[in-house]
């Protein structure tokens, strides 16, 4: 699939008239993605958002119409994984139990072990269950790897695999462990897998895990639709884990088992070693699937001109009057990207009249961002709209909600304060607006 759409891309950045070349990849897009088995809803829908955006968005200037649609592609892909979003990976309580399921060959042991050692690194914990009595070596296969991943270990040579994963995850539990991973075996083929899919279905009826995570091999293809869709029948699929992200295929059959199971993508294997897994990031990996050598480069362009724009647009909404806590929560999500807030303000000329506000600025750090960020998120649209009407009793409902103190609340409030201050005597003073190519009656009209 994912090598028809690197062609497909080729192709467009190839030249030819624009809006020819954006219908034709779409076309090309679309065949793949249902080649792949993905649902025609979600491929219509996806398809329509990449057209619609490519001929009516104007891209940034110094940007060309070409660069700009591999950045919508880009992003549109990027949102079936999840967008910007990363996926929670630590335990909401202990102990938490994860079973392992996939076919013969798909990396699930290893995966059992890279899995231990990542919780092991975070803190916990971690006990591994070998429950694959049919594969000779499996049981010390997955001993050793929990030895390495410093995890403890129970399994045995026969018996029901059930019957083995529930005695496991107890003896696990009364042993300490705060995160068991249950391996299960994969022996049958893609074909003949209803024995392993049965069995996988007793297994979690008697183990009653916290979350199932499907193990996919990246190169699996169009396979992975149907198989995801008969492991998540017998045991529901809560997470993906993709492994052999390093081969040649780079997933092709990932989008479709997202689709076949609605489960989000959680971890990603690419070589042999323990320590070679590493959350998912949907951006960083349909970067690797699209396998474009200039877009990383495409991309660091427009990203620079983006935060160029964000500055500019945060510098105007200040000096037009539209300030609320809206956009100061909206200029420190922005500052946590591009550094200081004084970057903005900087912009904004005649800020010698209130030197207090760049004084604020400057020593906003990493910890009080957050905790001003969380402030604003215990708040209610009316609060973040009108600042004025948090009183002494909201102010300690807001510091109880965001788990900050009454100060950090009243801190806040005094710099969202200095600031209004400052776009006062900025809106008063004619010659400065006229520089910023702002007309008072302009200004009027926005109240």
């Amino acid at each position: 699939m994912l090598e028809g759409i690197r062609a497909a891309i080729a192709r467009f950045l190839s030249g030819g008239h624009y809006e020819r070349a954006v219908d034709e990849f779409v076309r090309d897009l679309q065949r793949e993605l249902l080649k792949a088995d993905v649902n025609v809803k979600l491929v219509f829908q996806l398809s329509q958002r990449i057209r619609e955006r490519a001929l009516r968005e104007e891209p940034p200037a110094s940007v060309s119409r070409r660069d700009w649609f591999v950045k919508i592609v880009y992003d549109e892909l990027s949102q079936l994984f999840g967008g910007d979003r990363e996926p929670s990976v630590d335990p909401p309580r202990r102990p938490w139990v994860i079973l392992l399921v996939g076919v013969q060959g798909s990396g699930k042991t290893t995966s059992a072990g890279k899995l231990a050692l990542f919780y092991a690194r975070r803190g916990y914990k971690v006990g591994l269950v070998s429950t694959d009595t049919y594969r000779p070596g499996a049981l010390q296969q997955l001993k050793t790897l929990a030895e390495k991943a410093g995890a403890m270990f129970y399994g045995l040579d026969s018996g029901d695999p059930a019957t083995i994963a529930y005695e496991g995850v107890e003896v696990l539990k009364a042993r300490g462990a705060e995160v068991v991973i249950v391996d299960t075996a994969g022996r049958h083929g893609y074909g003949e897998e209803e024995a392993l899919l049965e069995e996988m279905r007793r297994i979690a009826g008697r183990v009653k895990p916290d979350e199932v995570v499907l193990v996919i091999d990246a190169a699996m293809g169009q396979k992975a639709y149907d198989l995801a869709s008969k492991f998540h029948k017998y045991a529901p699929v809560g997470g993906i884990l993709v492994t052999k992200t390093d081969g040649t295929a780079r997933g092709g059959g990932v989008l479709s088992a997202v689709a076949a199971t609605g489960a989000v993508v959680k971890f990603i294997g690419y070589g042999e070693k323990l320590e070679e897994l590493e959350i998912f990031k949907p951006r960083r990996f349909v970067a690797r699937l699209l396998g474009l050598g200039d877009l990383e480069g495409i991309l660091e362009r427009l990203k620079a001109v983006e935060e160029a724009r964000e500055l500019e647009k945060a510098a105007e909404d200040i000096v037009r009057g539209k300030l609320n806590l809206r956009i100061v929560y909206r200029q420190l999500k922005t500052a946590r990207k591009m550094g200081p807030l004084t970057r903005v303000l900087q912009m904004i000329p005649g800020l010698t009249l209130a030197p207090e506000v760049m004084k604020d600025a400057a020593r906003l750090g990493e910890e009080k961002i957050d905790r001003w960020l969380a402030i604003m998120e215990s708040m209610t649209y009316e609060e973040l709209d009108n600042p004025d009407i948090v009183d002494k009793s909201r102010i300690k409902r807001i510091a109880i909600g965001s788990g900050t103190t009454t100060e950090d609340v009243r801190e806040l409030l005094n710099y969202y304060k200095n600031l209004k201050n400052l776009v006062r005597k900025l809106r008063r003073d004619r010659r400065l607006l006229k520089k910023l190519g702002l007309e008072l009656e302009e200004l009027e009209e926005q109240g």
